[in-house]
């Protein structure tokens, strides 16, 4: 008797598995493991966030743009990045395979509530925009002494 629910749960679990991912396949699947915070894949450009103890580092991957291309503000813990990729396609040819975006982009991401917008510094180095923006110093970690 066990045996029959077991394969009839695991039949079920396949139809599901089966029926996420032709909803992938028709709404686009997400850039990594069912995660809530991921974003479909093709959304340009890719953005790593992390954090340390003292800043938020943001890399955005933005290889054959020029500098001037983009535009970044911060307003409290919002960053925006857009701008424009120009086609590199010649007049008069048609595509045959497409994979690189063109045109305009933007990306509004969420920082961590304590980070100092004021101190935002950007660098773009070899097609990679790293933006560091410090944490306040309220909010930073430290030390406390104990006393004996």
């Amino acid at each position: 008797m066990f045996g029959s629910i077991t394969n009839w749960e695991g039949d079920l679990i396949n139809q599901f598995n089966r029926l996420q991912n032709d909803l992938q396949q028709f709404w686009g699947s997400p850039a990594g493991p069912a995660s809530i915070r991921a974003v479909a894949r093709g959304s340009y450009p890719s953005i790593n966030i992390g954090v340390t103890a003292t800043s938020a580092e943001i890399y955005v991957f933005a290889a054959g743009l020029d500098q001037k291309q983009i535009d970044l503000s911060v307003q409290r813990n919002l960053l925006t990045v857009s701008g424009e990729t120009p086609s590199t396609q010649p007049e008069g040819a048609s595509a045959y395979l497409k994979e690189r975006h063109v045109g305009q982009f933007r990306r509004v991401l969420q920082l961590p509530e304590d980070i100092d917008p004021d101190s935002a510094s950007a660098n773009y180095n070899n097609g990679v925009l790293h933006i560091s923006i410090q944490r306040k110093a309220e909010s930073r970690p430290r030390k406390i002494q104990i006393n004996a």
